[in-house]
């Protein structure tokens, strides 16, 4: 499994203070099968929780995920700034992740 975080992602990540092995326990649970929401076109929303809080107030994330290949961390944000993602950031997600997963190890 390689897993990979755009810049935009890592910046907040980092300000948001999320861990390389959050993240990673993030891909586990999918892994397993433990999904929050399938959005389709291999586009996956996850609960990320705060630190020091749960899930439900915490960070929801978006990425791209195929099982046993590839992970992109593209996008995040906080439960209390959005409700949901839009129609059309779905269909910009959705694109983004079709271009994305369709990558090879070259």
């Amino acid at each position: 499994m390689r897993i990979f975080k755009n810049v935009w992602f890592s910046r907040f990540a980092e300000r948001e203070g999320i861990s390389d092995g959050e993240l990673k326990a993030v891909v586990n649970r999918l892994e397993i099968g433990q999904i929050n929401a399938e959005l389709g076109g291999g586009v996956y929303k996850q609960r990320l929780a705060r630190p020091g809080s749960g899930k439900s107030g915490g960070y929801r994330v978006i990425l791209f995920f195929r099982s046993g290949e590839l992970t992109f961390f593209h996008y995040g944000y906080s439960k209390s700034d959005i409700a949901n993602i839009s129609g059309k950031d779905l269909r910009s997600f959705k694109e983004v992740a079709k271009e994305y997963l369709a990558m090879t190890g070259k």
